[in-house]
C-alpha cells in the first residue's frame, strides 16, 4: 500500500460518508421529533434512486429545453428528491398520524408493512431488473491523483455532505420552522398550547427526512444501479450511523458517517495483512465494519458519540401480568394439541399441510422466544436471528461429525445459542430501548458475516447441505409430530416459568424497576436469565429448522429473519403467551398462501399488516382478549 492509494481510498470514503450522512440525517431528524423508528426510510432512498432514473432518462429532454442539457440532469435529481418528500408527507398524513400514540414496536410493524408495499409497488412500476442511469454531463471523467483516478462525481459528493449539514443547522437554529421543531422535540403539548399544531410540524419533518433520503438515492444514480434490495441494505447502514452518532444529533450523524466510511476505506486500502504469521483479508471486513464500530461505541458510550440518554417513551404502555390458566383454557389447549397431533391420520403422511405445520411449529418456537424478551422482560431486540442461526449451524455441524441423534443435536443447538448469549447478555443489558436493539442487530450482522465468509466451516454463501434427519425421524409425519411435541413442551415450560416467582420478578423489573429493587429483586440477574433462556429457545427452533429444510444458509441469520420474528410477535400481541402463537400461525399461513397466489404477495401482506395495526393495535390475541372482556362485562351488566 502506498500513500497515493491510501489518499484516494480516503477520498472515496469521504464521498461515501456524504451519502451515508444524507440518509442518516433524515432518519435522525424524524426520530428526534416523532420518536418513530422509521423502518421504511430505506424504501424512500430506493424510491429516490428509481425516480431519478426515470426523470433523467425520460424527462431530461423536456427539462433541457428550458434549462439546458447539463442543468436538466441535476434538476431531475432535485425533482426526484422533492417527489420522494411529497410521498413521505402523504404517508405521514394517511398512516403515521394515526399511530403516534401506539407503542413504539407497533409503529415499527406499521413502517415494516410499508416496506413490503413499496417494494412490490417498485417491482410493478420498474420491473425486477437493475437499472443503471447515465453519468452526469460534464462529470463523466475522473481526477488524476498520483496515477490514481478519482471520479469527478465523487468529488462533487464530498462537497455536498458538509453543505447539507450547514443547511440543516441553519434551518434548525435560525428559522421559525427550526424553532417549532426544537419545541416539538422537547414539549409538544406546550407547542400546541401556543397555537402551533404539532401534526403540521410532524408532517413537515417527515417530508424533509424523506426528501433527504430521496436526495441520497438520486445522487447514487451515476454510482450504482437501482435495485430492489437497496431498501433494507441502506436502512441497516442508516441505523448504524444514527445510533453511533446519537439519536437526534445531526452533528453526530455526520461524524459517525465519516468514521464508518473511513474505516471501510482503510480496510480496502490495507487489503491483506500479515499478523502473527497469518494472513487476514481486511477487505472482507467491510461487510461488517460498521456493526463492529457501532458495538464498540455503544459499549463505551451507550447513547452514541454526541447523543443524550433517552427519556421514557411517551407511548410506552404498561403490560398486564399474564392471567393464571383456568381448567377451561387448559382443556382447550389439550384439545387443540390432540387435534394437531391427529393431523397425519386425516391428512395423510405425504400431505403438504404437514410441511406447513412443521414450519408453523418452528415459527411458533422462534416467536415465543422473542416474546419472552419483548413482553415480560421489556427488552428490545433487532438481531434475534443470531440465536436462531447459531442453533441451526450448530445442529448442522454436529449431526455428521459427532454422529449424534436428532434430539441430541436439537438440544445442543439450543445449548450453543444459550452459552454464546451468556457473555453478550451481561454486556448488552447495560443498554436499553433502541440502543439495546441496535447492539443485538450488530451482533447478528457479525454472526452473519462469519457464516457468509467462513467457507471451510460454514460453507460460506452456499451454506451446509444434506442436513436431513436420520431414521425414524426422516418420515414427514414423524418429524412433524416431533416438532409439535417439542413446541408444546417448550410453550408449557415458558408458561410455567412466567407464572412462577421468577416470571413475576421479571415483569416487576420491567414495570417498576425501583420498586423491584426495593423488594430485593436483582433486576439485572433476572433479565440476564430471560435473555439467555430466550436465546436457547431460539436455538432449538433453528436446529429444527435445519433438519426440516435439509440445509442451512447465511440467510437464517439475516435481518429479514429477525424482522419476521418481530412481525409475528407484534401481530399476535405482547400481552399473553398466546400472542406469538397466534401471530406465528397467522403470519406463516398468510405468507405461504400469498406466495403461491400472486407475484405481489409482499404488497398484499403489507396491506394486511397495516390493516391489523390500525384496527387491532394490541395484536390479534390481545384484541380478542379485550373483546372477550367487554362481552363478559356486558353480560354481567
Amino acid at each position: 500500500m502506498d500513500l497515493a492509494a491510501l489518499t484516494v481510498q480516503a477520498l472515496n470514503g469521504l464521498a461515501s460518508a456524504s451519502s451515508l450522512f444524507l440518509v442518516a440525517a433524515g432518519l435522525s431528524l424524524i426520530f428526534g421529533v416523532s420518536r418513530i423508528v422509521n423502518f421504511a426510510h430505506g424504501s424512500f432512498f430506493m424510491l429516490g434512486l428509481y425516480l431519478a432514473y426515470s426523470l433523467v432518462t425520460q424527462a431530461s429532454p423536456v427539462l433541457a429545453a428550458w434549462v439546458g442539457h447539463g442543468a436538466a440532469y441535476f434538476l431531475a435529481l432535485l425533482l426526484a428528491a422533492l417527489l420522494t418528500g411529497a410521498l413521505g408527507a402523504v404517508v405521514e398524513v394517511l398512516l403515521l398520524r394515526r399511530i403516534y400514540h401506539a407503542p413504539e414496536l407497533f409503529q415499527l410493524l406499521a413502517t415494516f408493512a410499508l416496506v413490503l408495499v413499496v417494494q412490490d409497488a417498485t417491482l410493478a412500476v420498474w420491473g425486477a431488473q437493475d437499472l443503471l442511469g447515465p453519468r452526469a454531463p460534464g462529470l463523466e471523467g475522473a481526477l488524476d491523483l498520483w496515477g490514481r483516478r478519482l471520479p469527478w462525481w465523487d468529488v462533487l459528493l464530498i462537497g455536498i455532505g458538509p453543505l447539507v449539514l450547514l443547511a440543516l443547522w441553519w434551518l434548525l437554529a435560525r428559522t421559525r420552522l427550526g424553532l417549532w421543531v426544537r419545541a416539538a422535540t422537547q414539549d409538544r403539548d406546550m407547542l400546541a398550547a401556543v397555537g402551533v399544531p404539532p401534526q403540521r410540524v410532524f408532517t413537515a419533518v417527515f417530508a424533509l427526512g424523506c426528501a433527504l433520503a430521496g436526495l441520497a438515492g438520486a445522487l447514487q444514480l451515476p454510482r450504482e444501479p437501482a435495485s430492489l434490495g437497496l431498501d433494507l441494505t441502506t436502512l441497516g447502514d442508516a441505523f448504524v450511523v444514527v445510533v453511533v452518532g446519537g439519536l437526534g444529533s445531526m452533528g453526530g450523524a455526520f461524524v459517525a458517517a465519516l468514521l464508518i466510511a473511513q474505516t471501510k476505506a482503510l480496510c480496502i486500502a490495507l487489503g491483506t495483512v500479515q499478523v502473527l504469521g497469518m494472513s487476514w483479508s481486511l477487505s472482507k471486513f467491510t461487510l461488517v465494519a460498521e456493526f463492529v464500530v457501532m458495538a464498540l461505541v455503544l459499549l463505551w458510550r451507550p447513547w452514541g458519540l454526541m447523543g443524550k440518554p433517552l427519556s421514557t417513551s411517551r407511548a410506552s404502555q404498561e403490560l398486564q401480568p399474564l392471567p393464571a390458566p383456568t381448567h377451561g383454557t387448559r382443556g382447550v389447549d389439550v384439545a387443540l394439541l390432540l387435534l394437531c397431533a391427529s393431523a397425519p391420520g386425516w391428512l395423510g403422511s405425504d400431505s403438504y399441510a404437514l410441511v406447513l405445520g412443521t414450519d408453523v411449529c418452528v415459527a411458533v418456537l422462534f416467536a415465543a422466544s422473542l416474546h419472552l424478551l419483548l413482553g415480560p422482560a421489556g427488552l428490545h431486540s433487532f438481531g434475534h436471528a443470531a440465536w436462531f442461526g447459531l442453533g441451526a449451524y450448530a445442529a448442522a455441524l454436529l449431526a455428521p461429525h459427532l454422529g449424534a441423534s436428532l434430539l441430541t443435536c436439537v438440544l445442543l443447538g439450543g445449548l450453543v445459542s444459550a452459552v454464546v448469549a451468556m457473555p453478550l447478555a451481561a454486556v448488552a443489558l447495560r443498554l436499553s430501548g433502541v440502543y439495546l436493539a441496535m447492539l443485538t442487530l450488530a451482533f447478528a450482522q457479525i454472526v452473519w458475516s462469519v457464516c457468509f465468509q467462513w467457507d471451510e466451516v460454514t460453507g460460506g454463501s452456499n451454506g451446509l447441505t444434506g442436513v436431513w434427519p436420520a431414521p425414524p425421524w426422516d418420515d414427514r409425519s414423524t418429524f412433524y409430530l416431533l416438532c409439535l411435541g417439542v413446541t408444546a413442551l417448550t410453550l408449557a415450560a415458558l408458561r410455567h416459568g412466567l407464572q412462577s416467582p421468577l416470571g413475576y420478578a421479571l415483569r416487576a423489573q420491567r414495570d417498576a424497576p425501583w420498586r423491584a429493587q426495593a423488594l430485593g429483586i436483582h433486576g439485572g440477574r433476572v433479565q440476564w436469565l430471560a435473555f439467555v433462556g430466550s436465546a436457547g429457545v431460539a436455538g432449538v427452533a433453528g436446529a429444527l429448522f435445519a433438519f426440516s429444510k435439509g440445509s442451512v444458509a447465511p440467510d437464517v441469520v439475516g435481518l429479514m429473519r429477525s424482522v419476521d420474528g418481530l412481525v409475528m410477535v407484534l401481530l399476535g400481541g405482547l400481552h399473553s403467551l398466546a400472542g406469538p402463537v397466534v401471530g406465528a400461525i397467522a403470519f406463516t399461513g398468510l405468507q405461504d398462501l400469498l406466495m403461491r397466489s400472486t407475484e405481489y404477495w409482499r404488497a398484499v401482506l403489507g396491506g394486511c399488516l397495516l390493516a391489523l395495526v390500525l384496527l387491532f393495535p394490541q395484536g390479534i390475541a390481545g384484541s380478542a382478549r379485550a373483546l372477550g372482556a367487554r362481552w363478559r362485562m356486558g353480560r354481567v351488566a
